[in-house]
């Protein structure tokens, strides 16, 4: 298998290198030249053998072929339950049981353990550039810290990031950095996107991207959707349709590519917050980001999600695509309300991103759909405390793990949102 870029400007190249690169030389993204189908009627044992077995055919004729089977035992070695809520036919899709209590942290061990296979010892350390609205940060620090080869660098919107949050990205020391952005979420991701394309900068630094625009993040989601879709049809003999709480738009299109390679994936709607790009877009408006607002859902606040470009490049035409999606708004009253009625109406606490796909789910329910529906639960809500506990009136015990980083002290140095200064500071902790 190869890859070409959404640009179309550089010949097709290897697994390895699409992954290497992270952004392809013309500023595009990386995309396999086909989607393979797969013949699967049953999930494996596991989630990490599921995952090998989906995996397989973007792999094909790749070295890291013979490394598959351990790369998704490495990454996957934690559940994602599909969790029965109060109604019939109501799921949750619990991505929160890893280290950092959050769905990114599957793709983010497995393309550190891919990048660490790919690296030759006498290779120059490799700068592993981040840009997150709260949950890609920790869990690419934490799938990279004190790995050997590697220095991380995670850049975040100062002061649009929950608190908790923001302390889990400053806690990591040795070969992670924090940066706190004097910007948006948007810009963020404007200075990764500027540094990947800087041919003048990569003759001095050696740099990758583990944000979803890189092809290692992308693909490993697919395996959880693959294995909750499976497990359902095989015991209930029907798609399972997923609501998708999305705002760089990575995590859905995994879901997408699932369904699209032939697995048991029914209809997907993706969950915005007030950023509406998405839905404006679905609903048959001209393609236009606007800037970012900040919302409960932060996560989720992104003006210009890149992984659309993906989406587009798939498809023929708008019309196509949009046949496809759907996308539903939700603004911060109504995830307040969500949040607060979640325990009686479906039984569980939820973070404010996930209360956009519960919300999601209400107005399904309440114009008529009866079909079997799984919100994807994005975060712990013990993450969000200080929005969460006000509205559910008691406190949500933190897992293990957060429990231990919010030990640790935590520091993040500023930036402006300006490339030259993002520039100088590679090229300095390069030594150059």
């Amino acid at each position: 298998m190869n890859y070409v870029s959404t640009r179309g400007g550089i010949a097709p190249v290897s697994l390895e290198v699409a992954i290497a690169a992270g952004l392809a030389p013309d500023g595009g993204l990386y995309v396999p030249e086909r989607i393979p189908v797969v013949d699967m009627t049953h999930p494996k044992a596991t989630l990490a053998q599921t995952a090998e077995q989906v995996l397989s055919p973007y792999f094909a004729g790749s070295g890291l072929r013979e490394h598959l089977s351990q790369l998704c035992t490495t990454a996957f070695d934690f559940p994602a339950p599909l969790r029965a809520l109060n109604a019939p036919d109501d799921y949750l899709l619990e991505l929160f049981h890893g280290p950092t209590a959050a769905f990114k942290d599957y793709a983010a061990r497995f393309l550190a353990e891919t990048l660490s296979r790919l690296r030759e010892p006498s290779q120059p350390t490799t700068t592993v550039l981040v840009a997150t609205s709260g949950d890609t940060g920790a869990a690419v620090a934490a799938a990279f810290h004190r790995r050997p080869g590697f220095r991380v660098l995670v850049l975040y919107p100062d002061g649009r990031v929950s608190p908790r949050q923001a302390h889990v990205l400053g806690s990591f020391s040795n070969n992670v950095q924090a940066m706190r952005v004097d910007g948006s979420f948007d810009d963020c991701q404007r200075l990764v996107k500027q540094a990947l394309v800087d041919a003048s900068l990569r003759e001095k630094v050696t740099l990758t991207s583990a944000n979803s625009i890189s092809l290692g993040r992308l693909l490993p989601q697919i395996a959880y959707y693959a294995h909750a879709a499976l497990d359902f049809h095989a015991r209930h003999g029907m798609p399972l349709n997923f609501i998708v709480p999305t705002g760089n738009l990575g995590n859905a299109l995994a879901c997408w590519l699932a369904r699209s390679m032939g697995l048991p994936v029914g209809e997907i709607v993706l969950a915005c917050n007030a950023n509406d790009t998405l839905p404006r877009y679905l609903d048959g408006e001209d393609y236009a980001p606007r800037a970012t607002e900040a919302t409960l859902a932060n996560a989720m606040d992104v003006g210009a999600p890149s992984n659309f470009e993906r989406l587009r490049w798939w498809h023929p035409d708008d019309a196509e695509l949009r046949s496809g999606l759907r996308a539903l708004r939700v603004d911060d009253a109504a995830i307040r309300d969500t949040i607060a009625n979640a325990p009686r109406r479906h039984g569980v606490v939820p973070c404010p991103h996930t209360a956009v796909g519960l919300r999601v789910l209400e107005r399904l329910r309440a114009a008529g759909d009866t079909g079997a529906w799984a919100v994807v639960a994005t975060a712990h809500p013990a993450k969000f405390e200080s929005v969460v506990e006000p509205l559910v009136g008691h406190a949500v015990e933190p897992p293990a793990a957060l429990t231990a980083a919010l030990a640790h002290p935590a520091h993040a140095q500023p930036l402006a949102a300006d490339y030259a200064a993002l520039r100088d500071h590679l090229l300095r902790g390069a030594g150059a």
